[in-house]
């Protein structure tokens, strides 16, 4: 078992992190990335080194995605076959979690169920106001962009099987947002999920982190604001041929679907390369991928179609006009057309994600039987 902490500027928190896991068993291996702290820290990483810790170097600041990939690498080469327990640098996360979390791990490699692991705070207690209220804007804006309930979006405290280390270390993005990409991705892919309850830890009213609350959460929510973009420029196209096409010939449905087919076209093309990112034509399978996306796509198109008709029929009886009632009807349809686009249409041509099982695996072995918890005592939610 491989415990990986990406550092960056780390205190004197650190190094009790590090003694206190190798305490607990000598045999497990402490790899700490040093990414590009400075000479200032050299001493800190000197002291976990001493401590028997392997410390990995970036000459300058990379961010935390580079760090956990350079960690991850050489897990895989010098390593091969263990699990990868991630954990910060700023004391937020206890060796007792942190094993809590190993632990877990092994539990579910023994069932043959490889599953992320994932080590969620309850946000009960003192908890700063700045993490409190950015985990509440997170979870919510989570909920929508993946489609699946998760209680704490930013933990670093995760337990990746080694069948899925590859997986994990090739999801795009960078910084915080690479962390997010890759539980966004988790139900697209088919990789099941874990919540561990684990203690919620502020130091210094939560000085450390290198959070940034408002340019990070906005990375967050970027699949779903290209998507409300995406959306907004089939609403305007269908919005201007439904009145341009209405105004030359008076017929309101026919009006409807002419312009429900060009903005569709519209929508289409842009959500598949920009929004969900669900390849192209040019790659293997790319043209029947397409043609599959398509037809889902377009009987999807043709249920919001028949929502739309019924809606605008409705609304311009009751005396409504017609821009208001296309308004209130494209908002209704709005939430609903982002989920069934996400999982039906773009989702489920995604394979489950790869597994590379090793003979010589070694995630059964824990970090230390003495210290496995009774998890009965917390709830434990799992997702698909």
């Amino acid at each position: 078992m491989i415990v990986l902490i990406p550092a960056y500027e780390p205190g004197s928190r650190l190094e009790p992190v590090v003694s206190g896991l190798l305490a607990v068993d000598p045999d497990v291996e402490v790899v700490v990335v040093d990414d590009g702290s400075g000479p200032v820290f050299a001493p800190v990483f000197a002291a976990v080194e001493a401590q028997g810790a392997t410390v990995l170097h970036h000459e300058t600041n990379l961010g935390k995605a580079a760090a956990l990939r350079t960690g991850f690498a050489h897990a895989m080469a010098a390593h091969p076959g263990d699990d990868v327990v991630t954990a910060d640098a700023d004391g937020q996360h206890t060796v007792h979690d942190i094993v809590r979390v190993a632990d877990a791990l092994r539990e579910d490699a023994a069932d043959g169920a490889p599953t992320l692991i994932l080590g969620c705070r309850a946000f009960s207690g003192r908890v700063p106001l700045r993490s409190r209220a950015g985990n509440a804007v997170a979870r919510g804006v989570f909920r929508l962009a993946a489609g699946w309930r998760l209680s704490d979006t930013q933990t670093g405290l995760r337990g990746i099987p080694s069948e899925l280390l590859a997986w994990v270390r090739d999801q795009p993005g960078e910084r915080f947002a690479y962390e997010q990409n890759v539980l966004l991705r988790c139900r697209r892919d088919g990789v099941a999920t874990r919540e561990v309850p684990i203690e919620t830890v502020y130091l210094d009213g939560n000085a450390s982190s290198h959070f940034r609350p408002i340019v990070d959460s906005l990375r967050i929510m970027l699949p779903l604001l290209l998507f409300a973009g995406s959306s907004l420029l089939a609403f305007v196209v269908d919005t201007v041929m439904l009145l341009v096409l209405h105004a030359l010939t008076g017929l309101l449905v026919p009006s409807i679907v002419a312009a429900r087919v060009v903005s569709a076209s519209v929508n289409f093309a842009v959500n598949r390369r920009v929004v969900f990112r669900a390849g192209s034509a040019g790659s293997p399978d790319g043209r029947g991928r397409m043609l599959r996306q398509a037809v889902r796509y377009g009987l999807l198109a043709l249920a919001l179609l028949a929502s739309n008709i019924v809606w605008l029929d409705a609304l311009t009886r009751y005396g409504v006009p017609l821009v208001l009632a296309k308004v209130a009807t494209e908002a209704v349809l709005f939430v609903t057309s982002y989920g069934v686009q996400r999982t039906f249409v773009f989702g489920t041509q995604q394979p489950r994600a790869e597994l590379v099982s090793r003979p010589d695996a070694r995630h059964r072995n824990p970090i230390a039987a003495a210290a496995r918890m009774d998890q009965s005592e917390h709830p434990i939610g799992r997702n698909p």
